[in-house]
Parts: structure tokens; C-alpha cells; sequence
């Protein structure tokens, strides 16, 4: 066998085994340890990840070799008794998830089972005889953060604050400090050095364990929400908020002061909006994280929105272009000059479809430029602009900054305002390729909504190059997808857009990888209008967006109505989903 050298003694006899039973070539096996080589990742991975074997049949080969059963992991009932025994930061250093007791021995699914360090480390910290399992689909990892869930500890934590002789909460908000004072006529004190450190240390904890589990849960987003007798905690995973935890109203202002001095926010300050900011370092690599703070009338609410720089910026492939609106888009990026608009709601992908655009130009030989608010992630050969309008630095200012800067490419975060508009079709216009966001509905939307700012209809069409509409739907999970008969008004509106029958789709049963819901991670579902001639006329005779969009659409448009079933239909989303995201648009 050739060119082994980069493989592990179990990888080698792998390997062998897989070329004896005809499954891969020779030059298979070069080119995964070409991956091996060059991108640090096992066998199983270079294998798998360029489609040269199953998933399945690899686990099976393995399975064979170290003599170790497989087990489903997908469907496996897992005895949380058993789950006990392991520590959470063991579990995740091994890959190893505890399954269930049998006498004086315990199963365990491990994603190396045959790391005899970490299978003599379990039998010390259990007590029992550690009986390792092979996934044969997926990994252990992808199940740790369902079974290692933090919630009760953080619960824990949180009521020491309040000490075993605390009041039961009322249904009342509690008055705040200053309302006191205020009342009483006397000065806001701020909190003794004694009442400080008793909340200090539990807060802290609490407050790193559910920001570390909303990212072992792939969050976006953290929700703290007071309510009249609790506090709720809810992350926000695949575009759904999702219940986490029901805290004591008692721990309501810890909680949040703890929150706002890590996001250098005013903690004396409850009636105005904040933003704050901060970063930490995670095993899913650098996080960072952007803080809103709002008064209610039960407190001050808090989201918390996860940006994780290793799993963020994708590359266009990533996306969920269709191929054919994949290849008019890039046509677009390659023009020297106009305008690119990418509209969609808040949470809709928009800023990583421009991300992922920046990443297909070359910055060595363009001057890339961008205004953002905020700068979300840094890219090296790309001058990143954060607005701050306190220092007079708007959109519309960053901009006429940035055209002195001899820039070829610019990126505006967002049109919110006539002046901005104005002067990135002027930027457009004056031989600079401009990508930037807008808010609307869809593609054509778009277009009228500059046309509200003030913007003249001939400068719109003489700027505008392309108008791209996005909306992310949830992709099916992968390990219980089944084809299933689906409802009657989900087989007539995908007839209605595709004009063929069909009634039989892909959906997730639901499993443990998925944590029941059928569904696993977000895919664009997008439409690219190009400003073609008729479009154009029909902008300057002042259409609607119907008729925009009607017009555009005989002109070759494919709609994200259109764009989504043709995912359902290759199985990649449902129907449902689509329906959900996306038909609401007329």
C-alpha cells in the first residue's frame, strides 16, 4: 500500500481491508491521505467527506477490526443514571457518551474506541468495567451537548444567590433601586462590597454554563426574558426559540448586571436601550457576542446573539444556490461596476451571503472596503469600517470617507436612509462595484424600496445591476430522514409552484441526533433578479413590484417559491418548511 506514512497503525490495517474488498481504488486511498495530510483529519473523514465510501460501511470495517459492537446512536436509549457517572468535561475530552448499566459494566459509545488512556480513565472515575460502542453513523459528539445539558446546575447556582431563607418572589416586579431611593428622596447607593460578593461567584458560573450550552446547541441567539414571577431563558436554534430555562424571579438583577458588565454596558442604567459586546474562547474555537439590552415592563430583557467565527462565513457553494442562480449571481460579483442588493428580514442570512460574496474576489489585486454596524467578522486584506454615530461616523459619512480611499469593491451593511442610498448608487455609478442589504420582502421590493427613499427611478436602473432575495429554511436531519406521504394541502401548493403532482417527500423522523425534531441546520432558499432591459423600462414607468416581479420572472427569474420546492423535491428541505419560510410573500 503507498504512501501510508501519514496514516496510524489502525488506519493502515483499515485501509488494507478496504482495498482486499474492492471498496476503494488506490488512488482513493492517495487522495485521502493527501487530506490526512494536508487538513489534519483522520481517515474515516477524508473517506467519508469526498464520498469515497459510506459512512456505514466504514463504521462496519472498523467495527470488524477493533472487535467492538456497533451501536445506533440515532435511535439508542440513553439511561441518564449511566450519564451521571461521567463528568461533563470528561465526556467531551474522550468523545465518549455513557449508554447504560449492565451489572458491573458499563456501555459506552466512544468515537475512538480504541484509546485505551481514555477507556482506563472511565474505569477509574466509574467504578465499573467501560464496555466501549462504535457509532455506526454520526458521532458522540453530536449527542453530548443533548445529554451534558448544563440547565439544572445553572438553576443550581442561580438559587444560591437567593440563600435558603429568601422570600418566595411576588407576583409584583420588585421596585429597583433608584425607584426606591427616588421615592424615599435619598441618593442612589450602589450595592455594598458584601452584597456584591455573595451573588458574584454563583452568577459568574450560571452565566458561563448556559452561554456554553447554547453554543455546544448551535444557538444564534440567547433570549433573557423576565416575566412576572420568573425569568426565562430561550435559545434561538435553526431560526425557532426553544425553552431552556424557567430561573426564579429573585435572580433577575445578578443575572443581568453580571451580563451587562461583560458586555461593557451601564449597569446603573435600566430605562435606555444598550449594546454591548465581548468575546471568549470556546472548544468550537473564538466566539464572539453582541448584547441588546431593553426595559419591560416585568425588567430588562437581553438577547444575546452568538456569532462564532469558525462555523459563520461560508463559501457561495455553501449557501444553497441553485447551480443556474449561483452562476448569475457570480456574473454579477464580476462586474467592474453597479449596485447588488440583498434583501431579506432580520435573521434571513443576509450579511453571510455578503460575506461569502467577499470571499470570491480576489483582495490582493482589488481594494475591498466595507462600513458595517457592526463589523461582525474581520477579514485580512479587506478595510473593515464600524459605524459610530456618536463620532459622526454614519453609513452615509463612512461611505463618502471610504470613496476617497480609491476603492474597486465597497460593502454598506445596510440602506436604512436617503442619504445613504444616494450616495451608494453615486459609489455605484462612478466605476465601483457596491454589495450591500436592504430590508424588504423580496427582489422586486427591493427596487420600490429605494424608490420610497427618494431615490429617482432613472438612477435606480441605471445603478442597479442585480437584486437578490434570501430566506433561510431548516434542512432535514440527515440520520432519520424517511420518505413519507405528506398532507394533502402540502402536495396541492407544491403542484400549484412546480406544475407536476407529487405527494411523497422526505422529512426527519425525528431522532436523537436531531433531538427529535427532523430537522438539522439552515439552508438559503434565494431569488436572483437581473435588471435586464424590459425590467428596467418597467422600473422607469413606475410598475409596481408585481409587475417588477412578473415581468422579471418572464425574463428568466426563478423565485424563491420556485428555489425552495425544488429543494423539497430533492429532498433537502420539506414542503412545510418552505410553506413556513417563504409563502407568505404574495
Amino acid at each position: 500500500m503507498a504512501a501510508d506514512a501519514e496514516l496510524s497503525r489502525l488506519d493502515q490495517q483499515i485501509a488494507r481491508l478496504l482495498l482486499e474488498g474492492g471498496f476503494i481504488t488506490q488512488d482513493d486511498l492517495k487522495e485521502a491521505i493527501r487530506l490526512v495530510k494536508e487538513q489534519g483529519t483522520s481517515l474515516r473523514q477524508a473517506l467519508v467527506s469526498k464520498g469515497l465510501i459510506g459512512e456505514q460501511t466504514y463504521s462496519t470495517f472498523l467495527s470488524v477490526q477493533l472487535r467492538v459492537p456497533l451501536v445506533d446512536l440515532r435511535q439508542v436509549q440513553v439511561d441518564e443514571q449511566a450519564v451521571r457517572l461521567i463528568p461533563e468535561d470528561v465526556a467531551y475530552r474522550y468523545k465518549a457518551l455513557p449508554l447504560g448499566i449492565d451489572g458491573n459494566t458499563l456501555r459506552v459509545a466512544m468515537d475512538n474506541p480504541q484509546d485505551a488512556e481514555a477507556v482506563s480513565t472511565l474505569n477509574t472515575i466509574t467504578g465499573y468495567e467501560v464496555r466501549p460502542r462504535l457509532p455506526i453513523q454520526g458521532t458522540v459528539t453530536d449527542l453530548l451537548g443533548r445529554y451534558y445539558k448544563s440547565t439544572p446546575q445553572i438553576v443550581q447556582q442561580l438559587e444560591s444567590i437567593l440563600g435558603p431563607t429568601s422570600p418566595v418572589p411576588s407576583a409584583a416586579p420588585e421596585p429597583r433601586r433608584e425607584e426606591m431611593a427616588r421615592s424615599q428622596g435619598t441618593a442612589v447607593s450602589e450595592p455594598s462590597a458584601g452584597e456584591t460578593e455573595i451573588g458574584r461567584a454563583p452568577v459568574v458560573r450560571a452565566v458561563d454554563m448556559f452561554i456554553n450550552q447554547a453554543i455546544q446547541e448551535r444557538a444564534s441567539d440567547i433570549h433573557i426574558e423576565p416575566l412576572p414571577e420568573s425569568v426565562r431563558i430561550r435559545y434561538r436554534i435553526d431560526g425557532v426559540l426553544q425553552q431552556a430555562a424557567m430561573l426564579p424571579k429573585g435572580v433577575q438583577a445578578a443575572l443581568t448586571s453580571r451580563i451587562k458588565v461583560m458586555s461593557g454596558m451601564d449597569i446603573a442604567e435600566h430605562r435606555r436601550a444598550q449594546d454591548g459586546h465581548f468575546s471568549l474562547k470556546s472548544d468550537k474555537g473564538d466566539v464572539d457576542f453582541r448584547v441588546a439590552s431593553i426595559d419591560t415592563s416585568h425588567g430588562e430583557k437581553i438577547v444575546i446573539r452568538i456569532l462564532n467565527k469558525s462555523t459563520a462565513v461560508f463559501s457561495l457553494e455553501q449557501l444553497g444556490f441553485l447551480p443556474e442562480s449561483q452562476r448569475v449571481y457570480r456574473q454579477l460579483l464580476e462586474s467592474p461596476y453597479g449596485m447588488v442588493m440583498v434583501s431579506g428580514p432580520t435573521g434571513s442570512g443576509k450579511t453571510t451571503s455578503l460575506y461569502a460574496s467577499l470571499l470570491t474576489l480576489d483582495a490582493t489585486a482589488k481594494n475591498i472596503v466595507t462600513i458595517e454596524d457592526p463589523v461582525e467578522y474581520h477579514f485580512p486584506g479587506i478595510s473593515q469600517t464600524q459605524v459610530n454615530e456618536q463620532a459622526g461616523v454614519t453609513f452615509a459619512a463612512g461611505l463618502r470617507g471610504l470613496l476617497r480611499m480609491d476603492p474597486d469593491v465597497m460593502l454598506v451593511g445596510e440602506i436604512r436612509d436617503k442619504d445613504t442610498a444616494v450616495v451608494a448608487i453615486q459609489a455605484a455609478l462612478t466605476g465601483h462595484l457596491v454589495l450591500t442589504t436592504i430590508h424588504a420582502n423580496d427582489s422586486a421590493s427591493a427596487i420600490i424600496r429605494l424608490i420610497d427613499l427618494g431615490v429617482e427611478p432613472f438612477l435606480v436602473t441605471s445603478a442597479i445591476i442585480g437584486s437578490v432575495a434570501q430566506r433561510l429554511v431548516r434542512k432535514i436531519c440527515s440520520y432519520c430522514k424517511t420518505l413519507v406521504t405528506v398532507s394533502p394541502q402540502e402536495a396541492a401548493i407544491y403542484q400549484m409552484e412546480m406544475g407536476e403532482p407529487r405527494n411523497q417527500f422526505y422529512l426527519g423522523r425525528g431522532c436523537n441526533i436531531c433531538t427529535r425534531s427532523g430537522y438539522q441546520s439552515r439552508v438559503g432558499v434565494y431569488e436572483v433578479l437581473t435588471i435586464t432591459d424590459n425590467v428596467r423600462r418597467a422600473i422607469v414607468d413606475g410598475a409596481t413590484s408585481e409587475q417588477i416581479r412578473a415581468q422579471a420572472v418572464k425574463d428568466g427569474l426563478v423565485t424563491m417559491r420556485h428555489d425552495g420546492m425544488t429543494k423539497a423535491k430533492d429532498g433537502i428541505t420539506t414542503p412545510a418548511e418552505v410553506m413556513r419560510n417563504v409563502f407568505t410573500i404574495s
